[in-house]
């Protein structure tokens, strides 16, 4: 039977949310991977020091039956942190999410202005300090184009604070691609779902509101671009999943909430993809190795083995009232986690 060893996976970008869906779904993660970067926005989102560490614990208690995960915390950008509060938390953090206003998900209290100089107090003590941004980079404008317009908020931002590790998060289109060599300071994630959709899934047929995400996945060549650069393993990407539960009752509506859930799988799908490309051997520097460098992290070791055996996906995953349907439901997967 074919098989492929991972070690220490990482998933550098992942919605854990609260309450019983962080009880449904951070075990579905903490299964196959050694650690993740969890999201800070929660209602409300995490601003304080308090509340940043007992996020973290009330992850470990729905992750406790797997000692070998690590959570990776954030804290939500404000423009107003000082240095000393910064400081102070440093330890406890792994990054700053940035969420400009109202482009996703529980940002109403995101960023009004990207101007520069608005941020600054905040980025140039994040920089003295060596602490990551991670940054959600959509404008408001046509939903095809958000990322590619932000793109010159990201040169903007990497030509200022040139000592700031910036990371543009969930990239999608072949123009992110190409800004991420011109700049030394920055870095990128790619999700599953970007990697494997484009607008045809989501809206090409009947709809289907569980492929639905922001930022929105997007045309065939951004698709051919992304896996290019991921099955090189490029140095400066790493796999963050976006991973972003949501009820069932939220998707299926019409008002269908953005996001893709597919923590249980997506070591299975890339797994999938890079064996097709023949690229199996990129697979754990892309997964693992490379967010590794990155950020600086030493996680324990965790061997995952993937095995060529039909999966078939849940329709829906529950715990008590929550009900989330993962990304392929009912579809049958090539690899299995043994």
């Amino acid at each position: 039977m074919e098989k492929f060893i991972i070690n220490s996976a990482l998933d550098m970008h992942l919605h854990l949310r609260d309450d019983d869906m962080l009880k449904l779904v951070g075990p579905l993660t903490s299964k196959s991977f050694a650690g993740a970067l969890v999201m800070p926005n929660l209602l409300p989102p995490i601003t304080t020091k308090e509340a940043l560490l007992s996020y973290k614990q009330r992850i470990k208690e729905a992750c406790k039956q797997d000692e070998d995960f690590t959570p990776y915390v954030t804290i939500f950008f404000q423009v107003d942190y000082s240095y000393s509060f910064l400081e102070d938390i440093k330890d406890e953090i792994i990054a700053v999410k940035l969420y400009p206003f109202g482009v996703t998900t529980n940002s109403e209290t995101g960023v009004s202005s990207m101007d520069v100089e608005i941020l600054r107090p905040t980025l140039e003590s994040m920089s003295k300090l060596g602490i990551p941004l991670c940054v959600h980079g959509e404008t408001k404008g046509f939903v095809m184009d958000r990322e590619k317009e932000f793109l010159p908020i990201y040169e903007s931002l990497a030509i200022n604070f040139p000592n700031l590790k910036i990371i543009m998060e969930h990239i999608s289109t072949k123009e992110a691609i190409n800004l991420l060599d011109k700049y030394d300071n920055l870095y990128a994630t790619v999700t599953v779902h970007h990697l494997l959709l484009t607008l045809d899934d989501v809206a090409g047929g009947m709809l289907n509101p569980h492929n639905f995400c922001k930022p929105i996945v997007k045309r065939y060549e951004d698709r051919a671009a992304l896996q290019e650069i991921v099955l090189q393993a490029h140095p400066k990407i790493m796999f963050g999943s976006d991973s972003a539960p949501h009820q069932k009752n939220n998707k299926e509506c019409h008002h269908g909430a953005a996001g893709v859930f597919n923590s249980p799988i997506a070591l299975q799908l890339l797994a999938e993809l890079f064996e097709k490309n023949g690229k199996l051997d990129n697979l754990n520097t892309f997964v693992s190795l490379n967010a590794q460098r990155i950020y600086n992290l030493k996680p324990i070791s965790k061997p995952i083995t993937l095995i060529k055996k039909d999966f078939i996906v849940p329709d829906v995953y529950s715990y008590k009232n929550e009900q989330v349907v993962p990304m392929f439901a009912d579809k049958t997967l090539a690899w299995s986690i043994k």
